[in-house]
């Protein structure tokens, strides 16, 4: 059994979504899916009642800052209570594309913690070009959880592990030019690593200029193992309990 713990295997992201789900399941892929916003929370919902391998973070994502509403908010209060939802994500802060509304990112981020809080559900974070405001805010919130697709220091790395939260290692672990994720990997003992694929973003690099997908989680383990001097089959075996362990699967 793998578990790719974030990924957007959903029909508004990939047309041949349910496709993919299917040969997953073949395959002994289990995958969570995570929602952006009431459109996506709704598809994934309904996806998790139909495949046994599929689980749920719901959550809204940082893009969405100026147009979630108190509505919004309750809805999603509300189907944190469903089936089969196992964390609150994707959520967090990104700086690169826009800081015009930094504020307005901290409020939804920590509503988000908030619910998580509420619901007892861990969280999927997702951090760019924020990492000291993402620490800060999470240090100040009960909840543990993923650093989703970690691209931070070592060091910092080390600060979320120490609130609880495992490092998601996702395709860049595999780019030619990404030393410092590798770098990264070789100072953070594996009993605090997840495996993620993103899909269909971040391609490992023997997909490159494809959609990415769940069933190319194996390139992310096959690099991990090569990097740590380990077999595969433990590299499966313990991100697999870190993430049962983590989501309560």
């Amino acid at each position: 059994m793998i578990i790719d713990t974030h990924c957007h295997v959903y029909n508004s992201e990939m047309e041949n979504a349910e496709e993919i789900i299917k040969e997953a399941a073949k395959r002994d892929i289990h995958i969570i899916l995570n929602g952006t916003d009431p459109i996506s929370n709704k598809e994934i919902l309904e996806l998790s009642g139909k495949y046994e391998n599929v689980y749920t973070a719901l959550g809204y994502f940082h893009s969405f800052a100026d147009e979630i509403t108190d509505e919004d908010i309750l809805l999603l209060d509300s189907q944190l209570s469903c089936d089969k939802v196992i964390a609150v994500g994707e959520i967090g802060l990104d700086y690169y594309h826009t800081k015009e509304n930094k504020e307005k990112q901290i409020e939804l981020f920590e509503n988000m913690l908030d619910l998580a809080q509420k619901h007892d559900l861990p969280v999927i974070v997702h951090s760019r070009k924020s990492m000291q405001d993402t620490f800060d805010i999470l240090k100040n919130h009960d909840v543990v959880g993923s650093m989703h697709c970690y691209q931070g220091s070592a060091e910092m790395a080390q600060e979320f592990i120490k609130l609880g939260f495992y490092i998601g290692i996702a395709g860049p672990i595999t780019h030619s030019n990404n030393k410092k994720i590798r770098k990264m990997l070789k100072q953070i003992d594996i009993n605090h690593i997840l495996v993620e694929t993103d899909s269909p973003y971040l391609p490992p690099e023997d997909k490159r200029g494809e959609k990415n997908t769940s069933l190319n989680i194996k390139y992310i383990i096959g690099k991990i193992a090569e990097e740590l001097g380990m077999d595969e089959d433990k590299i499966i075996e313990t991100t697999t309990e870190n993430a049962k362990n983590l989501f309560k699967i």
